[in-house]
C-alpha cells in the first residue's frame, strides 16, 4: 500500500495536482455504490473532493445508482461483461460496452455543482458517429467516434462548475461509447465505483480483453486498486475449490502489469447468509473458507487485505442483522 499512502499524503500536504485516485472493482453491492458511497464521502471529506469519477451511460441493472447523481437513457445496446456480450471482449473501465445509433441518450443530473471536466472514454472506429454534449441549453461540443484505426480512446471537455444537467445525444451514425467522468478542479480523493452484478473473479480475469483493459487503467491512473469479489463466488463449491485462486491471480496479474506502481487492495466479501430448513439464517458454509482463501493469496502476491466478513462481525451477521429491529439488511 505504500504507492497508496504516498499519494494521500501529497494530497493531504496540498501539493499541486495532488490527487489520489481509487477504482474500486465489486459485485452487488457496488453497483449501487452502497459502501462506496460512505468510504468516498469520508475520504474527501478529509483529504478534498476532485471529482466522481467512472459513471455508467445507462443502467444495465434496474437498482444501478451512485450517490449524487441521476440517470436516464434511451436506446442505447448495453454489453455487461458478465453477460459476454461484447465479442472483442471491451468493455471499458467500468465494465459495460454502450453501443448506440442516432438518437440514443442519456441525461446525467448532478446533486451538487463545482465539476469542470466532463472525461469521456469511448471506441474510436472507422465510420465511427458523433455525439453532440450539452448542459441545459450549453453546447458544450461534439465527440466525434470516427477514427483511421480502431483504438481506446477518450476526450475530456471543459464545462461550466455552475451546470448540474448534461446530456449525451447521437446525433449520426452508431458511436460506441463506455463511461463519463466528472472532475473538479484542485487536490482531492477521486473513488470510482465499479459494480458489475453478478460479477465473479472470472469476468475480470478472462471476459475483459486483458490488452484493453490494461490501456484503460492505465488512463486512469489510479494509485489504489481494490478487488472486491466473491460473494456469488461463495454460490459454487467446485469453482471455489477449483479455478478461484487461478483467476483472483490473474487479476492481480493484469492490474500490477498495467500498473506497476499502485497499490493492490483484496477486499473480502461481507457475510452471506442461507436460510435453513429450520428458518434460521446461517452463513453459507463456504464463504469462512474462501476469505481464508483471500487473505492467503494477498499475503502470497504482495497485495494489502481487508476481511470486511470479520469487521461487520463475522459468522452470522447476517442472521442477527435480518432480525434487528429496526432491520438492518
Amino acid at each position: 500500500m505504500t504507492a497508496f499512502y504516498a499519494a494521500l499524503l501529497r494530497t493531504e500536504r496540498g501539493r499541486p495536482g495532488a490527487v489520489t485516485r481509487i477504482l474500486h472493482y465489486g459485485d452487488s453491492p457496488t453497483t449501487a455504490d452502497l459502501i462506496t458511497a460512505d468510504v468516498r464521502q469520508f475520504l474527501q471529506q478529509r483529504f478534498g473532493d476532485a471529482g466522481h469519477g467512472t459513471y455508467l451511460l445507462g443502467k444495465p441493472w434496474a437498482w444501478y445508482k451512485h450517490r449524487g447523481l441521476d440517470l436516464e437513457s434511451s436506446g442505447w445496446r448495453m454489453d455487461p461483461a458478465t453477460l459476454r456480450g461484447a465479442p472483442d471482449g471491451r468493455y471499458g473501465l467500468g465494465g459495460v460496452s454502450f453501443i448506440g445509433g442516432v438518437n440514443s441518450a442519456t441525461r446525467i443530473a448532478l446533486r451538487s455543482d463545482g465539476y469542470t471536466r466532463l472525461n469521456i472514454r469511448y471506441f474510436s472506429q472507422p465510420n465511427g458517429g458523433e455525439v453532440d454534449i450539452t448542459a441545459g441549453d450549453i453546447h458544450i461540443g461534439t465527440l466525434s467516434t470516427a477514427a483511421p484505426q480502431a483504438a481506446e480512446a477518450e476526450e475530456s471537455f471543459q464545462i461550466p462548475a455552475e451546470a448540474r444537467e448534461y446530456r449525451l445525444k447521437v446525433t449520426s451514425g452508431v458511436a460506441r461509447l463506455f463511461s463519463v467522468e466528472f472532475f473538479k478542479p484542485g487536490d482531492g480523493v477521486v473513488y470510482d465505483s465499479i459494480g458489475l452484478n453478478g460479477c465473479w473473479a472470472g469476468v475480470m480475469a478472462h471476459h475483459m480483453n486483458g490488452a484493453h483493459w490494461a490501456v484503460e487503467l492505465r488512463a486512469a491512473k489510479p494509485d489504489l486498486v481494490i478487488i472486491n469479489y466473491g460473494t456469488n463466488d461463495t454460490g459454487y463449491k467446485s469453482y471455489v475449490e477449483g479455478a478461484y485462486i487461478k483467476d483472483m491471480t490473474e487479476i492481480i496479474r493484469r492490474v500490477r502489469g498495467a500498473l506497476p506502481d499502485a497499490s493492490i487492495l483484496i477486499m473480502s466479501p461481507m457475510d452471506r447468509g442461507s436460510r435453513e430448513a429450520g428458518g434460521n439464517i446461517r452463513t453459507i458454509a463456504l464463504l469462512p473458507q474462501l476469505v481464508s482463501m483471500q487473505a492467503r493469496l494477498a499475503a502470497d502476491n504482495g497485495c494489502a487485505f481487508f476481511n470486511t466478513f470479520q469487521a461487520m462481525g463475522g459468522p452470522g451477521t447476517m442472521g442477527k442483522w435480518y432480525m434487528a429491529e429496526p432491520r438492518l439488511v
